[in-house]
């Protein structure tokens, strides 16, 4: 068994006993791995021990690992999925359209609206999720808590872009409990959108929050998608990427 194997079987029992501890099937959350500087060896290691979806912060580094794994073979003619998690400059928004299959960093009403006209016809609309700051860190990126069904309404017009939910990053805390309680911020904001019925919310489905460190407050709090780097690759070793 390889390292990465063995780490994904680890979070994979970390994830089922949260649920079960949440009163939740296990079936009900997605782990996406957090491939952020690590080469494509590391994610065929990790896709030959059965993962599927990908999260990266590093757009051209993103890109260039897409192409690198592209042509690897996988059962049943299944497809890995990617997903943009890092900061998306307006430069850099052709990259997201055209490669990635989630964007759920998307904050700002005129990133979406490139997103949108930049997403090739021939392939599926790009899935979206809004960022949203709901520890309300002054240099974060994310949309404040009360503007953020504006955006939906906004981003919900839009062709070519299927709103899929919400993310959050909060501040690093070792305590469970304000884990937990800044979690459920998030998770009330996404309860509250999806209560709205708005159209264009027909798959808002998603609740991505919880990484290595609070995996387990976030499922407590309702988390259908936690994002895993470290916890599955080990140690990062970082340098100075292009975002």
């Amino acid at each position: 068994m390889t390292m990465i194997e063995n780490n994904l079987g680890q979070i994979h029992a970390r994830m089922a006993a949260a649920c079960a501890q949440a009163n939740r099937p296990v079936t009900s959350l997605q782990l996406l791995a957090v491939s952020k500087t690590f080469g494509a060896d590391a994610v065929r290691e990790a896709v030959l021990a059965g993962q599927r979806s990908f999260g990266e912060n590093y757009i051209q580094e993103a890109v260039d690992k897409i192409a690198a794994v592209r042509a690897m073979a996988l059962p049943g003619g299944e497809a890995l999925q990617w997903h943009c998690i890092g900061p998306i400059q307006s430069n850099k928004t052709r990259l997201v359209a055209e490669n990635f299959d989630w964007a759920q960093t998307v904050d700002r009403l005129k990133i979406a609206e490139r997103l949108s006209a930049q997403r090739p016809a021939g392939m599926a609309p790009l899935n979206v999720c809004i960022q949203v700051n709901v520890d309300g860190g002054a240099t974060k990126s994310g949309v404040i808590p009360q503007d953020a069904l504006a955006l939906v309404e906004a981003i919900a017009r839009l062709p070519r872009l299927m709103l899929r939910g919400i993310m959050s990053i909060p501040d690093d805390t070792p305590d469970f409990e304000a884990q937990c309680a800044v979690h459920k911020k998030a998770a009330a904001i996404f309860d509250e959108i999806k209560a709205c019925g708005l159209p264009g919310l027909e798959q808002f489905d998603t609740l991505s929050m919880g990484m290595t460190g609070d995996l387990e407050a976030a499922v407590a709090a309702g988390s259908t998608m936690v994002r895993v780097g470290s916890g599955v690759f080990g140690r990062r070793t970082y340098s100075t990427p292009t975002p």
